[in-house]
């Protein structure tokens, strides 16, 4: 076992918990898409930007991608996407006029109210079906829960190489003429 690679047990628990997330995060969205009123159903990043707008009002598309872990490219095409729908208004920030900051409609706050009754709900209604040794289970696992979220938003540190290790030889670029020579930076050291 490498200093990197988790333990036996570890690695069958992170597994069988992420692809249980996954697959309970799926069959939810898929359940609230079908018992939805609305004509033009969201996806679920859609979703997800709407939720952090209407939850954090006058937000920069930046800050947003940066919430959702995704870049900022995408984020705009949803946002222009969310506007076309009339679910997002986009303002200019007055602090930058070149920063938009965003804010949901009123439609879009009625919908997320929705979404989020529905999700209550469903997920209600299968967590009261669970024997209460199992109910008792979940309740005391969501503290573990929110810190495994935290720690995913964490950024993953820059691993630190010791001033002793091994340092992989130099790549060899080639000048105009064909003669070898170091990249910039990596010569002797």
């Amino acid at each position: 076992m490498t200093a990197t690679e988790p333990a036996t047990l570890d690695v069958a628990l992170a597994d069988e918990f992420s692809t249980l997330l996954v697959g309970i995060q799926r069959l939810v969205r898929r359940r609230l898409r079908q018992s939805t009123t609305h004509e033009a159903r969201l996806r679920g990043a859609q979703i997800e930007l709407l939720r952090l707008v209407h939850d954090t009002p006058a937000l920069r598309v930046c800050e947003a991608a940066d919430e959702l872990c995704l870049a900022g490219n995408s984020v705009s095409t949803l946002v222009n996407q969310l506007v076309a729908q009339g679910l997002l208004r986009r303002e200019s920030d007055p602090a930058d006029r070149r920063a938009a900051l965003l804010h949901a409609t009123p439609e879009a706050a009625e919908r997320i109210e929705d979404w989020r009754r529905r999700r209550r709900v469903l997920i209600g209604d299968v967590v009261t079906g669970l024997p209460p040794a199992e109910r008792e289970a979940l309740a005391a696992a969501l503290p573990a829960l929110r810190q495994v979220a935290d720690a995913l938003r964490t950024p993953p540190a820059v691993p630190r190489i010791p001033p002793d290790a091994p340092r992989t030889p130099p790549a060899v670029l080639r000048t105009p003429s064909g003669a070898p020579r170091t990249p910039p930076g990596q010569g002797e050291r």
